[in-house]
């Protein structure tokens, strides 16, 4: 057995016989670029700790991943199309793990926003090799099962990231979630040596940079303003995010349009297999990232579990997804991709309806359910649609069509952060000045407490530390009165602090309830138009429409 792996895939004259052992490798490349983030949330209170972050800080430590990483995918993978799928893999694993190194030195807000974009470029080359060099190794009969177990594991990184995180801040420093990237990088990037063979377009014109600057720009542009916009106000860099973006996507359309080599033919977007498979990951991704933002806070904050117990409690979507997958695998050949997809919407719109009910008496038992199903919704809506997207294209440009899927993902994401993000904050902070009212407490002290449910918690337990030191000086005084007195405002105190804290956490559970029923909205909307949108199955011995079927087909093995 040959050390390094060198046999072009294409070259080979039936299926590659390691190809399995090769979808592990893209498995665990796509599991830390997914667990980069969703670690990062359990991870985050300490870091803002240490650091000293505040709420803008910390909103661009998570988000200075995800700019680049959206941005530059597309580009990205057309390079790897051009040049190597598997030399673009092995070249975003060093990169990602360099900036994990950077990120485990960091040692203020400006180099862990930057570490996390130098992290974020890495991903951008690894996510669409992955499915590139999924799709060019194994053939077109096998490759729905090999992009539901990759679909698979990104359901586990999901729910696996603050587990992992968790139990590394039981003994270590925030920053040692950066770190165990590294190693995980070096055995995929050894693994894709030894195991994945090499992959590039058998024919491949130059290529269209103008086009792939273009999308970097209009990308790029309208993830900051997703950002920017609904987290830190309308002003003047939110809209002229949103002046580049529509500009860019204007001159990217018409530039792709009349290049005769475009980086993305921007019209297969007229077809309803490929439009609808998109729009149906960017809207459930919307939902799920969303999701997944503020049912973290209320396990950490709210239920009181630390970074391993809420990683622990987020388990059972991870083992639905796996349910879920098997379940669409069997599913998706016999009832077609329509069914499938839209049931999966449904109940990702059923999971969010479900947690209307959350309240401030909810308990961990009341979030089972709708993690069980959202994790089944996504094992049966995404893997349908990553392969009709990636059906799509042509040998020479599936790095183009990982991207398209991938970016998709990431815009959906971004806009659930985004947008539920800042409903909820909204939310929440109009029911904590509701639960308060009438109260004797501070307005300086209202605002910060409706900053975030963190904040909140942390005035309730400055009020408590308050009552405490009253209640010590009152120990201490020698004067009856004055002593009565103070015990009498310590009591005051520490009732003005459970009072707080009773506040906070019934104003967060409302949010949620309330969130989630305008993700429900969305997303059950957006239900309908991809069952609209979505062709359905030709009858036995009927052809589909010449417009649905699937172009890459007649060059697969």
């Amino acid at each position: 057995m040959r050390l390094v792996m060198k046999e072009p895939v294409e070259t080979a004259e039936r299926p590659y016989p390691r190809r399995w052992w090769a979808l592990l490798v893209l498995c665990l490349s796509l599991l830390i670029i997914v667990m980069a983030n969703t670690a990062l949330t359990v991870a985050a209170p300490d870091m803002t700790a240490d650091l000293g972050l505040g709420s803008a800080d910390l909103q661009w430590v998570i988000d200075g991943y995800t700019v680049p990483y959206a941005a530059l995918m597309l580009l990205l993978g057309a390079v790897g199309d051009k040049y190597s799928r598997r030399g673009a893999l092995i070249l975003g694993l060093a990169v990602f793990a360099g900036g994990a190194v950077f990120g485990y030195a960091a040692g203020s807000a400006a180099t862990v926003i930057a570490a996390r974009a130098v992290m974020g470029t890495g991903a951008a080359l690894i996510m669409p090799a992955t499915l590139s060099l999924l799709a060019a190794t194994f053939p077109r009969r096998e490759r729905a099962k090999a992009i539901t177990l990759w679909t698979a594991t990104a359901g586990l990184a999901i729910a696996a990231g603050p587990v992992v995180a968790g139990a590394l801040l039981r003994d270590h420093g925030w920053s040692a979630t950066f770190l165990i990237n590294v190693p995980i990088a070096a055995v995929a990037a050894v693994g894709a040596l030894v195991l994945v063979p090499p992959s590039r377009a058998g024919h491949h014109d130059r290529i269209d940079y103008v086009g792939g600057l273009l999308s970097v720009l209009w990308i790029g542009a309208l993830v900051y303003m997703i950002i920017e916009g609904p987290h830190f106000g309308w002003g003047a860099k939110a809209v002229t995010a949103a002046v580049v973006a529509g500009a860019g996507l204007l001159a990217f359309v018409l530039w792709e349009l009349r290049h005769p080599h475009p980086v993305l033919d921007v019209r297969r977007f007229a077809h309803r297999r490929f439009a609808g498979s998109n729009l149906a990951v960017a809207l459930f991704f919307l939902a799920v990232f969303g999701a997944f933002y503020y049912l973290t806070q209320h396990l950490q904050f709210v239920l009181g579990y630390d970074a391993l117990g809420t990683g622990v409690r987020m388990l059972p979507l991870a083992g639905a997804v796996f349910a879920g997958s098997a379940l669409t695998g069997w599913l998706t050949p016999r009832v077609g991709m329509r069914w499938t997809v839209t049931a999966g919407m449904a109940g990702g719109t059923t999971a969010l309806a479900l947690l209307t009910r959350v309240d401030a008496a909810s308990g961990y038992g009341d979030f089972v359910a709708p993690l069980i199903i959202l994790g089944l919704a996504i094992g049966l809506a995404l893997s349908p649609c990553t392969d009709a997207i990636m059906g799509a294209f042509p040998e020479s440009e599936l790095g183009v069509g990982g991207a398209v899927n991938d970016t998709s993902l990431e815009l959906g994401g971004s806009l659930g952060i985004a947008v539920l993000g800042s409903l909820l904050a909204t939310s929440y902070g109009n029911h904590l000045t509701d639960a308060t009212s009438g109260s004797r407490l501070p307005a300086s002290a209202l605002a910060t407490a409706q900053d975030s449910v963190g904040a909140g918690y942390a005035v309730a337990r400055g009020i408590g530390e308050q009552a405490r030191r009253t209640a010590a000086r009152a120990a201490q005084a020698t004067d009856p009165q004055q002593a009565a007195q103070l015990k009498a405002q310590a009591g005051q105190l520490s009732e003005g602090a459970r009072q707080m804290a009773d506040a906070v956490g019934s104003s967060f559970a409302s949010a949620v309830a309330h969130t989630s029923l305008v993700g429900a909205v969305l997303l059950g909307i957006g239900t309908v138009l991809v069952a609209a949108l979505l062709p359905g199955r030709a009858a036995p011995g009927q052809e589909a429409p010449a417009e649905e079927r699937e172009p890459a087909e007649s060059g697969a093995r």
